[in-house]
């Protein structure tokens, strides 16, 4: 039984490289970008009036304030010229500065009568302008390779004229639950057994992060488990299972995935939930993630194995995790990391604390509704006091 570390670190050692796709623009929020995004001109790439109002020739009109208006430039007209230096043209936010102009003054520091604009307040020479090319020159980089993509990055590659970009691929990813006691979620099970609930819970995490995600189910039989993992092994990235993989007597997964040459690098972690936890890797280049079948157990290792994972194979760094300090203490005697479910609030000053939320074990996955994460307990002590801070593992939106 290796450590939580070691697991961890040993998970994300074996990274899994997917390569990239071009998507349309309007699907890329949430992914991780594959190619760097240059400004194909400049940033503005006109000199750009930034203020509806008036354009003049600072110098040429000299001490007058009370101007004649020429006409008018609106946004998407091509560039006017303006005649007579001691007059002004009307111009619109947006629209390209008119030649001979130079400065811009408000609609709300003028009067306008009668083909007259009146200046009602001081203004500077060159105001309420964004000149060519401020922001950023042709050429320049805007937006790095493995930025991960929100609304802002959509604008900028409107921007710069990219209705179809390229991203890291996503694992397509089968997510198995297995045992002979489960049954499909629209059955009413009999005493003996009980709905699908692990494979839905992984598979609907998965696909909130956007990875391609089928499912099945595994009876109990152990040439049934061959056949279809060896079918798998050569049609996904990365197989999800959940149960299967202790010490019972049809916990067959082990000796299967071993049969099916598949390289474990780890079975069983000092952690609880999810001590049973097994690891590997298939020369077909598909990563396994065997769960233990208990409720909290697969969806904590879900969460902190797969997810960070999936983070730093698509070129993220893994999941960044908030300190947060216990609001009682704590006593957990087992000589394990333990990742105890809490509800977590957030002071007037910012500060996090971690109220925990005890259960009743692994199997009791109702309880994973009255918390937002796991807070990771160190191995190595039994005691932990209140306003200790550890890392907090969020599985819900907690902002």
């Amino acid at each position: 039984m290796i450590s939580f570390d070691e697991a961890y670190r040993t998970v994300l050692e074996h990274k899994g490289d997917f390569g990239s796709e071009t998507i349309l623009l309007e699907r890329a929020i949430g992914r991780v970008l594959a190619e760097d995004w240059l400004a194909d001109r400049p940033l503005p790439p006109y000199d750009r009036v930034t203020m509806d109002g008036i354009a003049f020739n600072a110098k040429g009109i000299g001490e007058e304030r009370r101007l004649p208006v020429e006409g008018i430039a609106a946004a998407g007209d091509v560039q006017k010229k303006l005649m007579d230096s001691g007059a002004c043209l009307e111009v619109m936010t947006g629209s390209i500065l008119p030649q001979g102009v130079d400065t811009v003054v408000r609609y709300e520091d003028l009067e306008m009568q009668d083909g007259f604009a009146h200046i009602q307040a001081a203004f500077k020479p060159g105001q309420n302008i964004h000149r060519l090319g401020q922001d950023r020159e042709q050429g320049e980089l805007l937006v790095p390779a493995g930025t991960v993509i929100s609304a802002a990055e959509i604008g900028v590659a409107a921007t710069i004229g990219k209705s179809q970009i390229k991203v890291a691929r996503l694992p397509r990813t089968m997510v198995i639950s297995t045992g002979d006691e489960l049954v499909e979620i629209q059955q009413k099970p009999a005493a003996h057994q009980i709905r699908r609930s692990n494979v839905y819970r992984i598979a609907a995490t998965l696909a909130d992060a956007g990875v391609p995600v089928d499912t099945d189910h595994l009876q109990d039989d152990y040439e049934q488990i061959l056949k279809r993992l060896k079918k798998y092994l050569f049609h996904y990235d990365a197989i999800v299972l959940s149960g299967g993989v202790s010490k019972g007597k049809f916990d067959f997964l082990p000796k299967a995935l071993e049969e099916l040459q598949v390289q474990k690098h780890f079975h069983k972690v000092a952690q609880r939930p999810g001590k049973p936890l097994w690891f590997g890797t298939h020369q077909s280049g598909c990563t396994i993630f065997a769960l233990p079948g208990n409720p909290i157990s697969s969806f904590m290792c879900t969460h902190i194995y797969y997810m960070d994972w999936l983070r730093v194979s698509v070129g993220q760094e893994p999941g960044q995790r908030i300190l947060a300090r216990l609001d009682s203490d704590v006593h957990f005697a087992p000589d394990l990391t333990f990742f105890m479910e809490v509800k977590l609030s957030v002071s007037d000053s910012g500060e996090f604390t971690a109220t925990p939320m005890r259960g009743n074990g692994s199997g009791d996955l109702a309880n994973l509704v009255k918390a937002d994460g796991f807070l990771k307990i160190p191995q190595g002590k039994s005691g932990f006091k209140q306003g200790e801070s550890y890392a907090f593992y969020a599985y819900r939106d907690i902002y």
